[in-house]
């Protein structure tokens, strides 16, 4: 079998099945968390800190979840491809539903004092090294199915896994906080995190029928064949490093405007909204519509990569979001549900361009011997040089502005990330037509 040999029919779905409904749940619990961190941990866990503070010390939490996702990246790669893609997805659905289910249980500061952000950071460290897992082996378990002309559509297959968990996580979020205010922060807001046990149950069970990929099967018999003839092999993150470093640079350069960006639209946006007079449940369904927006976007944005190259799209996606920072915080700042909801659907339908093609743009760089590593390497280092420090950032511009609603300096930065990725596009080769070889 060729490695870019399709399967039959019955096959294709469950490995599209599988690589969604495993990514929805390892996103809905990660991004959980972000939610959480802008409206309830901060209370909960850091009570003796002022607002501002308390704020910045939850946003802390939720980076110790970004910070791990290349260690994730790393271990999940290196085993990804020596192993196989289909065990490390299932160990890291398992990880996921573990540590979400016990964050669901995790008593709070008023309970166990210093303990409750302690165990805390610790459970969202687990979250961030299954997520940092995840990501590489759903897209590369759809793109090395995959035949050369859908790569992209069917790697944003994976990436739809975000913007649903996305949706999903902010819908339950928004269902506990209907409950009366005492209900919500004593136990509503349990909930969400408690029902990761049906969504990891789900994918588990999907993710145990899924075969492995022709494209590692045949890289696994080259790998066999030079251990036969007595050839050195290296470990894939030193092969990566000694052969590709310029490509993981690029990797992690072209994901770095899309993570900081969607950071600040997934987690400052919805802090900074309450700020200006917006409801929690306005902010919260404005994220819903906006999660919907880019779910429609992201196939889209993906096929026509397919087309016309993952470059121009990628491109054009930075350069519009970044000039659409300045208009972002204007429309949030109006006073007016109808102009938030769509500002916040502009925007994250405008960051579709990118992470609609980024799976397969980053797959597409590397070999099979190391794409597991290379391609969740280059993402995660990415996730936590954007998406992790971006809420604190932003938080420090709004303030070092005055606060809100002068917002220009948090714009000047989504504009600058996307910068970055813009130029690190026009540096990097077009892929959307390369083999997939071992």
């Amino acid at each position: 079998m060729s490695p870019e040999n399709e399967l039959p029919p019955t096959g294709s779905r469950r490995v599209l099945v599988s690589a969604y409904l495993g990514s929805v749940m390892e996103w809905y619990d990660f991004l959980l968390y972000g939610t959480a961190s802008a409206l309830v941990f901060n209370k909960l866990f850091f009570p003796e800190l002022s607002s501002a503070a308390g704020t910045l010390a939850s946003f802390g939490t939720l980076a110790v979840g970004y910070g791990a996702r290349p260690l994730g990246g790393i271990l999940f790669g290196h085993f990804g491809d020596r192993l196989g893609r289909k065990s490390m997805l299932v160990t890291s659905i398992l990880l996921m539903g573990v540590a979400s289910t016990l964050i669901g249980l995790l008593p709070t500061h008023n309970t166990i004092g210093i303990w409750a952000p302690a165990l805390l950071v610790l459970l969202r460290l687990v979250q961030g090294v299954a997520v940092g897992g995840e990501w590489g082996g759903a897209v590369l378990m759809t793109v090395e199915h995959s035949g050369k002309g859908r790569r992209g559509l069917w790697s944003s297959v994976a990436q739809m896994g975000a913007p649903t968990g996305l949706l999903l996580s902010t819908f339950v979020f928004s269902l506990a906080n209907r409950l009366p205010e005492s209900a919500f922060m004593s136990w509503g807001w349990r909930v969400p995190f408690l029902m990761s046990v049906v969504l990891a149950t789900v994918g588990l069970w999907i993710r145990l029928g899924v075969s492995e990929t022709p494209a590692f099967e045949a890289a696994q018999s080259e790998l066999a064949a030079k251990r036969e003839r007595g050839e050195r092999t290296r470990p894939p993150i030193v092969e990566l490093l000694r052969t590709q470093p310029k490509d993981l640079l690029l990797a992690s350069l072209i994901g770095f405007g899309p993570f900081a960006a969607n950071s600040v639209l997934i987690t400052f946006v919805i802090s900074y909204s309450t700020q200006v007079g917006h409801s929690r449940s306005t902010a919260l369904d404005g994220l819903m519509v906006a999660s919907a927006v880019s779910l429609v976007c992201l196939p889209l944005a993906a096929a026509l990569s397919d087309r016309v190259g993952r470059r121009p799209v990628y491109f054009a996606g930075a350069v519009l979001l970044g000039l659409n920072s300045f208009l972002l915080f204007p429309l949030v700042n109006a006073d007016s549900t109808p102009l938030f909801l769509l500002g916040y659907a502009l925007a994250l339908g405008l960051h579709s361009l990118m992470y609609g093609p980024m799976g397969a743009f980053l797959a597409e760089l590397f070999g099979t011997g190391t794409r597991y590593t290379g391609a969740s390497l280059g993402y995660q280092i990415a996730s936590v040089a954007g998406g992790a420090l971006a809420p604190i950032a932003a938080t420090s511009l709004l303030a070092a502005g005055g606060g809100a609603p002068n917002a220009v300096y948090v714009s000047w930065f989504m504009a600058g990330t996307c910068a970055v990725t813009a130029l690190a596009v026009l540096l990097t080769r077009e892929t959307h037509k390369t083999e997939l070889g071992a």
